[in-house]
């Protein structure tokens, strides 16, 4: 479990030379990522998936948009320029200090992001949803996300997941209340059977 991990290794590391983070460009977007920072491995093939998943979403400069487990604030910040607001959600709370800190370094000014867990946070949220990303860790998401996230009831989702069983439970559940629109995979893992799948639902 990740958030367990994490807890038992943030005490063991130390700088020893440098800044004790590394940068990346993606989308014409500078990202800082720190130690417990989640980062896609692939460069090339990371913007083939943000983009496929901007474009099955077809925003619009009045949506408000929800970006679900946001780790360092990549899918929030390169959907920014296409709406009217962006929220990340994300429980590790250096990924958020990342997300921040990537908002300034951008420019970007029509995004929050939220140290809680993506659950917990909607059951307190009293705004309003056009769009939801969701890029869960394997495990996918917890139910109380999924329910809270209904009773919302956003017009698109779009689910970006590496592990297509959790998604698939997911979905499942969502079906009740959305219509898959498409099912897209990105080969983002050359040489094994692992790949992203971004699916676009569409409420009923």
């Amino acid at each position: 479990d990740y958030e367990n991990n994490l807890k038992r290794t943030e005490d063991e590391i130390n700088i020893l030379k440098g800044k004790g983070y590394i940068e990346d460009t993606l989308l014409n977007k500078i990202y800082r990522i720190s130690t417990h920072s989640f980062y896609q491995i692939n460069p090339v093939q990371v913007e083939k998936l943000y983009s496929t998943a901007i474009d099955l979403a077809k925003l619009s400069k009045e949506d408000i948009v929800l970006d679900a487990y946001c780790g360092i604030g990549t899918i929030g910040l390169s959907v920014s320029d296409y709406v009217k607001k962006v929220i990340g959600v994300e429980i590790v709370e250096q990924a958020i200090n990342d997300a921040k800190e990537n908002a300034k370094r951008n420019n970007v000014e029509n995004i929050e992001f939220y140290c809680d867990d993506a659950g917990h946070f909607l059951s307190q949220y009293k705004g309003k949803i056009d769009v939801a990303f969701v890029d869960p860790p394997r495990k996918g998401c917890s139910q109380e996300f999924l329910e809270d996230l209904v009773k919302f009831g956003p017009e698109k989702i779009v689910y970006i997941s590496c592990n297509v069983a959790t998604q698939a439970r997911d979905i499942d559940y969502l079906r009740e209340f959305y219509n898959i629109e498409i099912c897209q995979p990105v080969d983002m893992f050359p040489q094994t059977h692992h790949i992203e799948s971004i699916v676009a639902l569409i409420k009923k």
